[in-house]
């Protein structure tokens, strides 16, 4: 579903991310994981169109997006949850949500993926006239998700979402993920948190100074000393 051959990127005279390549298959749970500072954001930021590539190729569902804007990315269903969740704290929830819904593939199918998502979130349901500035952090954290999932995403990218929360939710984020992958989305996972991330995906890279370093099958990866060492203290 998503290939990158040969990706180069940065801001500026700085280079961030050096020949990467990746790929996602169709209905994948693939992670990302490495340290803070290892060019994580930027290859989302470059993969959503919001960062130009200096080199290298980006495919998505058969076709060239390279180079493409932000909104026409989305509309072939390459969805972004950015770090940070991004929420309009003013605006309620269902607007909040509503918002997510704005390319035309989406808005047709609007009513069904606000369904979809309060499956997911009932919290979300119960709040949708509450201002999205008064949540907690895990329910912004829903939020965020929410609104991409109403974008109709083919492969949703999560951006570090389990960042800040307490232990019990980080869980039940993870949980979602696995779910939202299990009703056909593939997922992007990328993390700090290597251990979760690893557990739930079925594929992994691992991204060292801007540059992929080591690939495998999730539990492989979580059961290589290596690794475990680098990030999992052991």
């Amino acid at each position: 579903m998503l290939v990158v051959r040969g990706l180069d990127a940065g801001y500026r005279s700085i280079q961030v991310l050096y020949d990467v390549a990746l790929t996602v298959r169709e209905g994948q749970c693939c992670a990302l994981v490495g340290a803070n500072g290892a060019g994580k954001t930027t290859l989302l930021r470059t993969l959503s169109g919001l960062l130009r590539p200096w080199a290298g190729t980006i495919e998505f569902a058969g076709e060239r997006i390279d180079g493409r804007e932000p909104h026409a990315i989305v509309e072939k269903g390459l969805v972004q949850v950015a770090e940070g969740r991004r929420l309009f704290p003013r605006m309620t929830v269902l607007e909040n949500l509503r918002l997510g819904a704005s390319t035309p593939r989406a808005a047709a199918e609007r009513e069904r993926n606000l369904e979809r998502v309060f499956g997911l979130f009932p919290r979300l349901k119960e709040r949708q006239g509450q201002a999205a500035g008064t949540l907690s952090g895990g329910e912004q954290q829903m939020l965020a998700i929410g609104r991409a999932l109403m974008a109709s995403p083919r492969l949703l990218m999560l951006d570090e979402p389990s960042q800040g929360l307490a232990p019990k939710l980080v869980q039940q984020i993870f949980e979602v993920c696995q779910q939202i992958n299990q009703q056909g989305i593939a997922v992007l996972l990328v993390e700090q948190n290597v251990q979760h991330a690893l557990r739930i995906a079925h594929w992994a890279y691992v991204l060292e100074n801007g540059r992929i370093v080591m690939e495998g099958a999730g539990k492989d990866l979580l059961g290589d000393d290596a690794l475990r060492r680098a990030y999992l203290g052991a």
